[in-house]
């Protein structure tokens, strides 16, 4: 984009600064008389403070050229003197640009000179002065004359370089100090933006931390009705569970409503992104990836992930694979202590999808692998000892059968848990 900008302003500098100098005027009579004031130095000067990219000297070389060129076909075209007469004539205004330039490549300029106004100005000047001279020479040069820079010479250079350089240089940075009110003015506004995401974000949070909360409570209560269920001997007090089941149903519902609104407010901060059903595997596993990575990062791990995903897989049901995969990263995250590598294979085998998470955390023993997915069974406590509700890897072999797949545990070098699924279940 800047190589293109730069690329236009060259062109318009080679087309513009040749017209700007026909407007003129002839400060000095006699053998110098050739010798023009014009808005052409004036415009090279604004070009040469846009061009920062290009060198100085191949702007002078390339404007030089150009002027001469065009003065030269003017003349050609409109007057009766030949090619050499109007070399001579306008020649020398070559080595007023090619000199013009050279004073300003001397400094170096660079961004934060670029900043300094008087110093700009007073290279601009001593610029002025210098290419002057030089054409005066040349031009002295080629009509066989005695030239001396005598005092009114010099201060006629002198006035004429500090009205010109003064006015475009007072052009040149009332747009610098207008651009740079553009950008503060954009930058407040991206500021202003990113606080109003972040307070929105913030809202978010505490909502869901307390949605969080209400689920853990649900849980461990529906656990609760599951494991009096299941004993036998527990006299069932059918108005107490009633109770209790409408209770829980109250929670969920609240958790319905807390998911609603942190759904509304993060819709809004994602306005431009359509969620759908069924995405691209290769895309459903870097969103996986990408959410526990940040999981990993809040629990203040250091945990590199690699995937591997068949490229003969279809869209599959986001929902579904979210619901079976995170389960088994997130527990991946949770067991290695503080850094590690968890792996993702998604791969096509006939009419079966087989997902594949493996871990380098603390392990499992084998004796503890058939508890595994025993309702309740768990090795994770909270900060306080309270033990986790142990329903996720139930829930997870509960889902994988009802999808008439299974299950397989391997507990080796790495832990690895392999699911295979009918392709059928998960794809739209």
């Amino acid at each position: 984009m800047k190589q293109h900008r730069n690329l236009i302003l060259f062109a318009l500098m080679l087309l513009l600064v040749p017209l700007a100098g026909e407007p003129k005027f002839h400060p000095f009579t006699g053998d110098l008389a050739s010798f023009r004031v014009s808005f052409g130095s004036p415009l090279f000067l604004l070009f040469l403070l846009w061009l920062r990219n290009v060198p100085f000297v191949v702007s002078g070389f390339s404007v030089g050229l150009a002027v001469t060129i065009f003065r030269i076909f003017l003349d050609l075209w409109t007057t009766t003197i030949s090619f050499s007469t109007s070399l001579g004539l306008h020649g020398p205004t070559f080595f007023y640009y090619l000199t013009y330039a050279a004073c300003f490549h001397i400094p170096k300029f660079n961004a934060a000179l670029y900043n300094k106004a008087l110093q700009i100005a007073g290279w601009s000047i001593l610029a002025e002065i210098a290419a002057s001279i030089a054409e005066l020479t040349m031009t002295s040069i080629y009509a066989s004359s005695d030239f001396n820079i005598t005092l009114s010479v010099l201060i006629k250079i002198s006035a004429i370089a500090f009205l010109r350089c003064f006015f475009i240089l007072s052009f040149f940075f009332l747009t610098q100090i207008y651009q740079a009110e553009t950008r503060a003015n954009q930058e407040h506004q991206q500021k202003q933006h990113m606080l109003l995401l972040i307070s929105n974000l913030y809202e978010e949070v505490i909502q869901l931390n307390k949605s969080q909360k209400n689920a853990e409570a649900v849980t461990r209560n529906c656990y609760k009705i599951y494991e009096n269920l299941q004993d036998q001997a527990t006299i069932i007090d059918p108005p107490k569970l009633a109770s209790e089941i409408l209770s829980i149903a109250g929670q969920v519902h609240e958790i319905k409503k807390d998911n609603q609104r942190i759904y509304a407010g993060l819709r809004q901060l994602t306005n431009n992104r359509e969620l759908k059903d069924y995405m691209p595997t290769t895309a459903l596993v870097d969103l996986i990836i990408e959410s526990n990575r940040k999981y990993a990062k809040a629990l203040q791990k250091e945990i590199t992930f690699a995937s591997h995903v068949d490229p003969q897989l279809p869209a599959l049901h986001v929902y579904t694979v979210l619901s079976l995969v995170n389960n088994l990263v997130a527990n991946a995250v949770e067991a290695i202590e503080k850094s590690g590598t968890i792996e993702l294979h998604f791969t096509k085998m006939a009419d079966m999808i087989k997902i594949q998470i493996s871990d380098t955390g603390i392990g499992i023993s084998p004796q503890k692998v058939p508890l595994l997915f025993k309702p309740g069974y768990t090795t994770k406590f909270d900060s306080i000892g309270n033990p986790s509700t142990g329903v996720g890897l139930a829930y997870v072999k509960h889902l994988t059968e009802e999808l008439h797949g299974n299950i397989i545990v391997t507990v080796e070098d790495k832990t690895s848990f392999l699911l295979s699924i009918p392709l059928l279940n998960l794809k739209g």
